[in-house]
């Protein structure tokens, strides 16, 4: 069994967002010290296993779920063969004795290791949304519908892990909880050396949207871009000698992220740019938050797109994960009760043609 028909992907969310909205009950519960009404666990869990069966029988005909395969089924097994073996891998040690003793202890079967990868994965995301989220079937909807669940959970395995081990800790910094979240960064940087990225900015997120040290941050930024090809000549020399020397071929022949890709990832930033006073007005920390990890992941796909979108694209996973918090807030919070329902109905077709564009044209998956 495996999935084919792509569409089901959309078709499940809007099934149960139907059924949810007339039969399951919110309730109030304390978030950041302030009530607010969240879906409860039960139907939050409900709404995502259906996406953790269709990690579990993917087919290999998308992304690296193939190579992810084979090396697990090629994989030898024996706790005395174990650190030749993780020895032998240059990438990712911690993910490798995960699998390594996975294999070893659990079980043999490719389908189940790749149920429990996703449910991993999946249960750190809800579990962010359904706390976070103003409307959480929105969220997981701009998640399943933006492709980042089939580009990730489907696709980059080892690197989501480590993106969503770092995105679920991020309540961690809105309590100002600096230490816990630099050893959450370090600790998922033993599963994908890319977390590190993340590092500096657990000390620029913090504090109001759009603050000074974001602003500083678009100036590098700018200029990055304007200098771009000695940047790219400085990252080219930093993975010489490294795990990553073999990308860098990649890495100097890759056209950059696509400008449409790019665009579409940038919304989220110029709404909370726009709707600037609404955010400074409430002043919520974890809006806060959001909203500058949102103005990092722009600028990222931004300085991909002049440079790869193979290596540099990859990175804003670890901040664009932000924005399935920061669209539905922005919507409850600016628009009336009649506008938000429009406004969600353009949202949710513009990401459905989205979709579309990205598994049909793009993947021919469609």
């Amino acid at each position: 069994m495996s999935l084919h028909n792509y569409w089901w992907l959309l078709i499940w969310m809007f099934l149960f967002g139907a059924i949810s909205a007339v039969f399951i009950p919110k309730r109030e519960e304390l978030v950041l010290g302030r009530k607010e009404v969240r879906w409860s666990w039960l139907p939050a869990a409900i709404l995502a296993v259906p996406y953790v069966i269709w990690a579990a029988w993917r087919p290999d005909t998308f992304g690296d779920t193939g190579m992810y395969r084979s090396t697990f089924l090629n994989m030898p097994t024996g706790l005395p063969n174990m650190m030749a073996y993780v020895a032998s891998r240059p990438k990712g040690k911690g993910f490798v004795v995960f699998e390594y003793l996975f294999k070893t202890l659990i079980s043999r079967s490719d389908v189940v290791f790749f149920f429990l990868v996703a449910l991993i994965q999946l249960f750190l995301i809800i579990r962010i949304y359904r706390k976070y989220s103003p409307d959480y079937w929105l969220s997981i909807f701009f998640f399943v519908a933006s492709t980042d669940y089939l580009s990730w959970v489907h696709n980059g395995v080892r690197q989501f892990i480590a993106a969503a081990l770092i995105f679920t800790c991020i309540p961690l910094l809105a309590k100002k909880k600096y230490l816990p979240m630099c050893l959450v960064v370090l600790a998922a940087a033993i599963i994908h050396s890319t977390a590190l990225i993340f590092l500096p900015f657990v000390f620029v997120v913090n504090g109001r949207a759009w603050n000074l040290r974001t602003v500083l941050y678009i100036i590098a930024l700018v200029i990055a871009v304007i200098f771009v090809d000695k940047v790219s000549d400085f990252i080219v020399k930093a993975m010489e000698d490294t795990v990553y020397e073999g990308d860098i071929a990649f890495f100097q022949n890759d056209d950059g992220t696509n400008l449409f890709r790019v665009l579409f990832y940038a919304v989220p930033t110029a709404m909370s740019w726009v709707f600037r006073p609404y955010i400074n007005r409430a002043n919520d920390p974890m809006i806060n938050i959001c909203v500058n990890l949102s103005i990092i992941s722009t600028g990222v796909y931004v300085f991909s797109f002049f440079t790869s979108g193979i290596l540099i694209g990859a990175i804003p996973i670890y901040f664009s994960l932000a924005n399935y918090i920061l669209i539905p807030w922005l919507i409850d919070e600016v628009f009336n009760r009649e506008s938000t329902l429009v406004v969600k109905a353009i949202f949710v077709g513009v990401y459905s043609a989205f979709f579309y564009y990205q598994c049909g044209p793009t993947w021919g998956l469609l």
